[in-house]
């Protein structure tokens, strides 16, 4: 086994794994960071969305040995100031989005990083903006989580 070393939600960590595992599971079973959720293993649904260096990316698809100590992981955990909630967050209460809940930290993780990316293009979100965002949601509430971007965009 080798050392891993990166920042996660802004603190150096270090395990002791095989380069060739999921940053997935480094975050869930040997770290105790579940926010990321396990959906597919393959990189299509994005319920393990979080950022790696303030850009999207999906845990699930990534060896641990592929990130280097100054990588920064953020996972749905990180994304809060303290105790006071992201405005995605606060977005996705104020409209209600969440039914069963699974998906939502990686939705909420792409609706940031969109945010952020759109934002160094110098421009506003659109509609197609929003169309590039391929998180699936099993409950389909695709509507309030649009709403909820628009939002969480506005008070970013």
């Amino acid at each position: 086994m080798a050392k891993q070393t990166f920042i996660l939600n802004g603190k150096p960590v270090t395990v002791n794994v095989n380069d060739d595992v999921r940053v997935l599971w480094v975050l869930r079973d040997l770290l105790g960071v579940t926010g990321p959720k396990y959906g597919c293993g393959i990189n299509v649904c994005k319920a393990c969305t979080s950022h790696i260096n303030g850009r999207a990316f999906n845990p699930c698809s990534v060896r641990v040995g592929d990130l280097k100590p100054k990588d920064r992981v953020t996972t749905i955990e990180g994304l809060a100031d303290g105790r006071k909630l992201h405005p995605m967050q606060q977005a996705w209460i104020d409209r209600d989005v969440a039914q069963c809940g699974y998906c939502q930290p990686g939705q909420i993780m792409a609706a940031v990083a969109l945010v952020r990316k759109v934002r160094r293009e110098g421009r506003s979100i659109t509609e197609r903006d929003l169309d590039t965002i391929r998180n699936i949601c099993r409950c389909g509430t695709y509507t309030r989580i649009r709403e909820a971007i628009l939002q969480g965009a506005r008070d970013m």
